[in-house]
């Protein structure tokens, strides 16, 4: 999304609007747009700039997606309400019940009295979920707006800048990634790690480009090579496309799995895009056959595909000059889920693995939730655990959550607690039973580490610890 970097207007929006929208849907749109001008009039952003310019910017973030109409007039309102002196029921005498009703379910509360910070933001988070359970748009345009936010975040004050990109990360970026929604995950993902690691930054992206740099050539030909046997081999209606690993994911990866910016493998990676199913199976066969496909590096997301629509096949391969390249096989229906994810709902229907409905199972598991947690900040955490199905989540006797990576061990619990805890950890507890300190943890358990003073670390517990 290369358009934010300079000042969109309004007339760049319904540039981008008239390409997938009737003349009179876009016309209300530039209606809205007067409306949301007038509104915030005298408004201006920490930056200095006029406040309406950021409703122009998430509305343009939804136009990317191809969002509807309804949608887009709602993202450019959705501060009215909160910010300005314009009210629910003007929104449904100009633009009817439906815009309405989002605008209001982006709206933040007011004229309540919260105990904490936490407690302020628990209770949003959990009113956006039940607006969000009637209309998925709520949430489209809320990620948006958080986008965006992210993107000008640099006008703050360092302990705000933090304090964002920290709530941004355990919040919103997955919610993105369970709604399918990759370019803004990225995005989101890569923006968070900017600010919160700001030097590890700077760094991994000087190796990319250096790395990069360095093997333009034999990435250039590693791709010609795919194309051309694929075209000999009778698929030529394919479209292949390179791209380098974000420097978020490298750092995760880095840090899960203990490597260094060297060990990690699948640096560059080439996306297959065929007409179908089988011709995705076929172009496997044929690219396993060009170059060695690595051991265990095999995942097929075709015939088990995620939980939030994503399908494709990868595999790491064997490349030239000891270059590991990561191959995505997909057809064009799952590239166009992948690349939209929900918002694929509101204009392509063809698909049989229907995004929204994927999407609304998991709405329904989080309304399961919010009927089972007595505090907004319970269904806050609890929301979390559904999030991060590649972290674990757990709790300490005194009720305090412990974040861990994914298949963590009870040393591990032990060792996030404290050192000490961990180089004098004895026995355990997983709820409220004795377990061995190599059990696998899962969200929601308790665990308790009982010590004695007389313990010491053992060199087995190398192989039992994942952190």
């Amino acid at each position: 999304m290369s358009l934010f970097k300079k000042r969109i207007l309004i007339s760049d929006l319904c540039k981008v609007l008239e390409a997938y929208m009737p003349t009179d849907q876009v016309e209300s749109v530039y209606q809205a747009y007067i409306v949301a001008a007038t509104a915030h009039d005298g408004q201006y952003r920490r930056s200095g700039e006029a406040y309406v310019f950021h409703p122009i910017n998430v509305a343009m973030i939804l136009a990317e997606l191809k969002l509807d109409h309804h949608c887009i007039i709602a993202a450019l309102l959705h501060d009215c309400i909160e910010d300005t002196s314009l009210t629910y029921e003007d929104i449904v005498k100009d633009f009817g019940e439906e815009v309405a009703h989002i605008v209001q379910g982006v709206s933040k509360l007011t004229g309540l009295e919260f105990h904490s910070t936490i407690d302020k933001q628990a209770q949003n988070f959990r009113k956006l979920f039940l607006a969000m359970s009637t209309d998925m748009r709520v949430m489209m345009i809320k990620l948006a707006d958080r986008l965006h936010n992210m993107r000008t975040l640099k006008v703050m004050s360092r302990d705000k800048q933090i304090r964002i990109a920290k709530e941004t990360a355990e919040i919103h970026a997955p919610i993105a990634r369970r709604l399918g929604l990759n370019s803004i995950r990225v995005e989101l993902d890569n923006l968070c790690f900017e600010i919160t690691h700001p030097y590890r930054y700077k760094v991994l992206i000087h190796q990319i480009k250096k790395q990069c740099g360095n093997r333009k050539k034999i990435i250039n030909h590693i791709q010609k090579e795919i194309e051309a046997r694929l075209e000999q081999e009778g698929l030529t209606q394919v479209i292949i496309t390179g791209r380098r690993k974000q420097p978020c994911s490298i750092y995760k990866k880095m840090r899960i799995k203990q490597l260094k910016f060297s060990q990690v493998l699948d640096m560059y990676a080439f996306r297959v895009v065929v007409d179908d199913v089988a011709q995705c199976y076929q172009a496997l066969g044929i690219i396993h056959n060009l170059y060695k496909p690595l051991p265990g590096k095999f995942k097929d997301y075709v015939a088990l595909p995620k939980s939030n629509g994503y399908q494709s096949l990868h595999t790491v391969l064997f490349g030239p000059n000891k270059i590991f390249i990561e191959v995505q096989i997909r057809s064009e229906d799952m590239h166009f889920i992948s690349e939209y994810g929900i918002a694929a709902h509101w204009h392509y229907k063809s698909t049989s693995r229907n995004p929204s409905e994927l999407a609304s199972n998991w709405l329904g598991s989080l309304l399961d939730i919010q009927k089972n947690s007595g505090t907004s900040i319970e269904f806050l955490e609890e929301t979390k655990i559904d999030l991060f199905p590649s972290e674990v989540f757990v709790f300490t006797p005194q009720g305090d959550i412990i974040q861990l990576p994914y298949k963590s061990t009870v040393l591990d619990f032990a060792y996030a607690i404290h050192t000490n805890v961990g180089n004098r950890t004895l026995r355990a507890k997983v709820d409220q039973i004795g377990a061995p300190i190599s059990s696998e943890l899962r969200s929601g358990q308790t665990i308790e580490i009982i010590t004695h003073k007389k313990a010491k670390p053992h060199p087995s517990w190398l192989q039992i610890a994942v952190t």
